[in-house]
């Protein structure tokens, strides 16, 4: 990290991928209750997801697995482990967003009592959600993470991140060196889909976004 706060990008020639994975179903998705670090497990409906999901994602032949410590995550990154047999690295630097009082309440609640924060958010205005953490600050625990993991890959290795949809977000805006108030832009992930990272000449490059399918080579004149 530089001493202003950038992650470093990739150096260039390797091929290496990291492939970020959303965790599966949890009731409170159900509900639209936010999670944040709050520990929700998987429903069955979402266990079935990272079944699914993960026989996807094994014929890539990851070569790591590194998942957030918290139940839903890690619990996707099971189904990956158990197809794969690689063990996983859990890290709690890969939580989701910490959100203070936002957290149990529904979307509709939080617009209803927290609007004015919840508007300024969404406009790209730097806010501590709930009282919690700014996602520089995700970003800033999150992505080193995946960088420090991805600096053990072999050359063209694939390392699997499984985590949560807002921290994903965070992480794929700081590594493709984007500020802050343009990370709004990719939309969210649903549900056990995953976004592809690839290493390019100039740093890491994103190449699928939401993806529940497995990637396709890019033909043309921009791959």
């Amino acid at each position: 990290m530089s001493a202003t706060g950038e992650v470093s990008t990739a150096r260039p020639g390797r091929g290496r991928r990291v492939i970020l994975w959303r965790h599966g179903q949890t009731s409170w998705n159900v509900e639209r209750r936010f999670q944040g670090t709050t520990d929700v497990e998987l429903t069955e409906a979402g266990v079935a997801q990272a079944r699914r999901a993960a026989r996807l994602l094994a014929s890539l032949k990851p070569d790591a697995i590194v998942s957030s410590d918290l139940k839903r995550a890690a619990d996707t990154a099971a189904e990956l482990a158990a197809l794969t047999g690689l063990g996983v690295d859990r890290d709690e630097g890969l939580r989701e967003t910490y959100a203070g009082v936002w957290q149990g309440l529904t979307h509709e609640e939080i617009i209803d009592r927290h609007g004015e924060e919840y508007a300024a958010w969404k406009r790209g205005e730097p806010v501590r959600r709930g009282g919690g953490e700014l996602e520089s600050e995700v970003a800033d625990r999150a992505a080193p993470v995946v960088l420090r993991h991805a600096d053990k890959l072999p050359d063209d290795g694939t390392l699997v991140v499984v985590s949560h949809g807002g921290t994903i977000r965070t992480t794929i805006g700081r590594l493709l060196g984007l500020e802050a108030r343009h990370w709004e832009s990719f939309g969210g992930l649903s549900n056990c889909c995953w976004s592809v990272l690839g290493e390019g000449a100039r740093g890491w490059r994103l190449l699928e976004h939401n993806a529940g399918t497995l990637p396709e080579p890019v033909l043309g004149d921009d791959d």
